[in-house]
């Protein structure tokens, strides 16, 4: 059944070069290789599909979580601003704020866009 299957992180693009740039130069994916209509980038233990359609950013919800230890989140989310990115905040229950990172009982996560504006999000592993 699919529960033995992993499943792969799917993002669609508008401009592909451009995406490339900010998958590759901003967030620093390495890519695995080029597929029909798309790139396909090794996150740790998954992968993370790039692919071009009229679609992209559509989705108003996180598309994408990258889940980090604990010790690295500070460093990765300071990463992230040296590139220039920015990141979202919002009104969720139970969810609280310092220097737009959400901080909850045993928590850290920022979310913020990539260029055609599908929501990606940096989190510490849950326990």
């Amino acid at each position: 059944m699919l529960s033995d299957s992993t499943p792969i992180a799917t993002l669609p693009t508008a401009d592909p070069a451009r995406a490339r740039k900010f998958y590759e130069e901003t967030l620093g994916l390495t890519p695995l290789r080029e597929e029909v209509g798309g790139i396909m980038y090794t996150c740790g233990d998954g992968q993370l599909f790039v692919y071009q359609s009229e679609y992209a950013g559509t989705n108003k919800a996180t598309a994408v979580t990258f889940s980090v230890s604990e010790d690295r989140f500070d460093a990765e989310v300071d990463a992230l601003r040296k590139k220039g990115i920015t990141f979202q905040t919002f009104e969720y229950e139970g969810m609280e704020w310092k220097d737009d990172v959400m901080v909850s009982e045993g928590m850290k996560a920022v979310w913020f866009n990539d260029p055609d504006g599908n929501i990606l999000n940096v989190s510490t592993e849950s326990a």
